[in-house]
């Protein structure tokens, strides 16, 4: 009965409005570039600055899930990229698998889910892992994104053009400054950021409507195994080093254990880095992300 739980509330809404960005792209032949381009420069800046404007934890916890998600992020990153280095792996799709396997869906997934598995307290934890993981998504991400077709000069220089790291800085300094910002200000960014999920989710339904069939099926299997299983290993094994404990330690290991971020889909098809592999990844993972997400809340409990 949990699973059925996990899979009908948190599984099934991603995959329904995946399904109606898929019948927009078959049906009325949107264009996806355009919904990913408004998504990475407008929805998910506001997203990111609303979450930071809007926690409340301490500052040594937040400390800890700092270093808790960029241990792990890179952690898991490494190992992907001994893996690609091990089996030669073209540029352009090593760069894909690297942002599959590096980035979670911990917000429209992963929130919910702590909520549902560990209660409130769990949640807020999991939404800062979820603040930090899209940070290291927009900074980290984008340079291993662009690097499948650019030097690593322009990939850091694409960087610092992107609206997303201000957004960070901006929210980071409201946070620290305590400063009380206007309902101008606060409406606007509150209204763009409830846009960014549902965008997201629909980008990914409308790159499904462009994908004939799958494709590299014994690569597209590896990242699954290495976001689901290797990082959620890695995520326990952090967690006793740090020294997590408690709501704090269940969040941040179960957010290690999420299926492929939708947003990989965005920078696949923004830097044209295999979007149609990433696109398996993230569906493939999300549908098997039940089978290994329930023995881990059990054990978790």
């Amino acid at each position: 009965m949990e699973l059925i739980s996990i899979f009908a509330n948190n599984i099934l809404p991603i995959l329904a409005v995946a399904v109606v960005g898929f019948l927009l792209a078959r049906f009325l032949r949107l264009d996806v570039n355009t919904l990913a381009r408004m998504t990475l420069y407008a929805f998910m800046p506001a997203l990111i600055f609303n979450l930071l404007i809007t926690s409340s934890l301490s500052a040594s916890e937040f400390g800890q899930l700092g270093l808790f998600t960029l241990g792990t992020t890179l952690g898991v990153g490494a190992i992907t990229w001994l893996v690609t280095r091990a089996l030669r792996v073209e540029r352009a799709l090593a760069s894909a698998m690297l942002i599959a396997v590096m980035f979670s869906n911990g917000g429209n997934y992963g929130i919910p889910l702590a909520m549902f598995a560990f209660g409130q307290e769990a949640m807020a934890r999991a939404s800062i892992y979820f603040v930090i993981s899209v940070i290291l998504t927009y900074t980290l991400g984008v340079v291993v994104a662009s690097s499948g077709h650019r030097s690593v000069r322009d990939a850091l220089l694409g960087v610092f053009k992107s609206p997303t790291v201000y957004a960070a800085v901006a929210g980071s300094l409201v946070l620290v400054t305590g400063v009380q910002l206007p309902p101008v200000v606060l409406r606007p960014v509150e209204l763009l950021s409830n846009a960014a999920v549902p965008a997201m989710l629909l980008v990914l339904g409308m790159q499904l409507g462009r994908v004939g069939k799958f494709e590299r099926l014994r690569l597209v299997g590896l990242v699954v195994g290495l976001r689901l299983i290797v990082s959620m290993l890695l995520g326990f094994g952090l967690a006793q080093v740090i020294g997590l404990t408690g709501a704090t330690r269940q969040a941040g290991i179960l957010q290690t254990a999420m299926p492929v971020a939708v947003v990989t889909t965005i920078l696949a098809v923004e830097f044209q880095v295999e979007p149609a592999f990433v696109t398996s990844v993230v569906f493939l993972s999300t549908l098997l992300s039940p089978l290994t997400l329930t023995p881990l809340i059990a054990w978790l409990k």
